[in-house]
């Protein structure tokens, strides 16, 4: 039903959407011409790698979407499309620490609240990257804590979190395992995020892992098949209840020019006027 015919029973069903352009610059009319292609009610993306003054608000605003962003030159950069109006936005976490990176951006729309995010990498297991990569987590994970207090609707937690939760979320576990997206400091960091009260809406329609999110251009990853499920919906209990599918957009992947990553869609049975 995803990306074709919606059933009648599901005719009001909402798609929520995750995708890593990896430069919105570069990946704008693959962009525009992905959201025109199919309906998709809310979009988190990340990695825009431009400022504000640079985002593409005009042409995404043409297409019906509202949009909200929090760019950064060069690096890093999120944003929440939505075709509702995007309310209560904020961005960056609502703590003491000093953080510039460009990482979070949340809004409430279609009853529920919206969070897009792009974890850390974490760089290599013996960089400064890699404890940063875990402190930004634990921040995270108290920064949902205050959203569930404040707005208390459902969230949708969505992003590159830069994570592989289990090792059959890794096509080579060889290569990857025990490395900044697979060991089990960041698998527990990433538990203790959806202890908060979040459910991974994607695993149970694919309970046996091999499908995965990003494939590295170096070597031609796409092509071997040599991926990492490293992009994730994460939804309120009440919310991932009602989600009747989910999908890798792995068409987005192919082509000129693509994004490392593919597109990450879940449709839901949930619907606000």
């Amino acid at each position: 039903m995803l990306f074709g015919f919606r059933e009648e029973r599901y005719k009001q069903a909402m798609r929520i959407a995750t995708y890593n352009v990896n430069s919105i610059r570069a990946r704008k009319e693959r962009l525009l011409a992905w959201l025109a292609r199919h309906e998709i009610e809310v979009v988190c993306l990340q990695e825009l790698k431009v400022e504000d003054s640079a985002f593409p608000r005009e042409e995404i605003e043409a297409l019906g979407y509202h949009a909200a962003f929090h760019g950064q030159k060069t690096y890093n950069g999120v944003a929440i499309l939505s075709r509702a109006p995007l309310e209560d936005v904020s961005i960056a976490m609502d703590d003491a620490v000093d953080d510039s990176h460009a990482r979070l951006i949340a809004a409430t729309t279609y009853g529920i609240r919206v969070i897009s995010a792009y974890f850390p990498n974490g760089g290599s297991i013996d960089s400064e990257k890699y404890p940063y990569k875990l402190k930004w987590m634990a921040r995270l994970r108290e920064e949902l804590v205050r959203s569930m207090q404040r707005y208390p609707i459902p969230h949708a937690l969505c992003g590159d979190f830069n994570v592989a939760p289990f090792e059959d979320d890794v096509a080579r576990p060889q290569e990857f395992e025990g490395g900044v997206l697979a060991n089990d400091e960041v698998r527990a960091a990433l538990r203790a995020i959806a202890d908060v009260g979040l459910v991974d809406v994607f695993r149970p329609f694919h309970p046996q892992g091999g499908v995965y999110s990003w494939w590295d251009y170096r070597g031609g990853g796409f092509e071997r098949g040599n991926g990492l499920r490293i992009d994730h919906i994460y939804a309120s209990p009440e919310l991932a209840a009602r989600c009747i599918g989910a999908i890798v957009d792995r068409e987005e992947r192919r082509g000129t020019a693509p994004s490392d990553h593919a597109p990450v869609v879940a449709e839901f049975d949930w619907w606000v006027d």
